[in-house]
């Protein structure tokens, strides 16, 4: 997949998502630290990708938004802007209301499909050490795991492990449609490319 197709395909699955300077918890710049605290003030759930980390993404997005610096959020799909945008709508009272718009409907949150962050959460009660970082949205999802106990295992002994904790959603529907690619660490480290294509979409709850 293209770099601007995996972007696009970031906005339309992330309401509200926010390209950053390292992570909420450990932002590596004060533009993205003051973002995400504005943010996170909100107690509304987004996705974050951590441009550093993403190298391509960090490139391309730039062009298809023409905003040149980082932090940048957008809610459905459309840029909102950088940190000092962000701050100002905070301070006159438009910026909650947007975000509003951009959080998921009553209706959509009662849907028997599990969320990202459940799936996830599934896999590392199943594998305690496990780094997840999944794509997609709804029941089609791509799910990678890094984790130290896949060593000595052979790639479908990996996809057994990962595919175990996801054993009742699998089989009761609420799940289906899932690929998974499972590393261990020294394996990831391996994999650069892999790394950057990944985009290491998160979710901030």
């Amino acid at each position: 997949m293209k770099t601007e197709d995996k972007i696009r395909n970031q906005l339309t699955a992330n309401p509200i998502i926010l390209y950053m300077k390292g992570v909420p918890a450990n932002p590596q710049c004060g533009f993205s630290a003051k973002t995400v605290g504005i943010l996170n003030a909100t107690s509304i759930p987004y996705a974050y990708v951590n441009v550093l980390e993403a190298p391509f993404i960090r490139e391309k997005l730039p062009s298809i938004s023409h905003w040149p610096t980082y932090p940048q959020l957008f809610v459905n799909g459309e840029l909102v802007g950088g940190c000092d945008i962000v701050e100002e709508m905070s301070n006159n009272g438009s910026l909650l209301p947007l975000l509003t718009t951009g959080a998921p409907k009553k209706e959509e949150a009662a849907s028997d499909a599990l969320s990202v962050s459940e799936v996830r959460q599934l896999v590392q009660q199943g594998i305690n050490d496990a780094n997840v970082m999944i794509e997609g949205e709804g029941c089609d999802l791509s799910i990678t795991v890094v984790s130290s106990q896949f060593s000595d295992l052979t790639i479908v002994k990996k996809q057994q492990l990962v595919l175990a904790t996801l054993k009742e959603p699998l089989a009761s529907g609420k799940l289906h449609a899932v690929s998974v690619k499972a590393y261990t660490p020294a394996e990831w480290q391996d994999l650069p490319i892999n790394k950057q294509d990944a985009g290491l979409l998160q979710i901030q709850h």
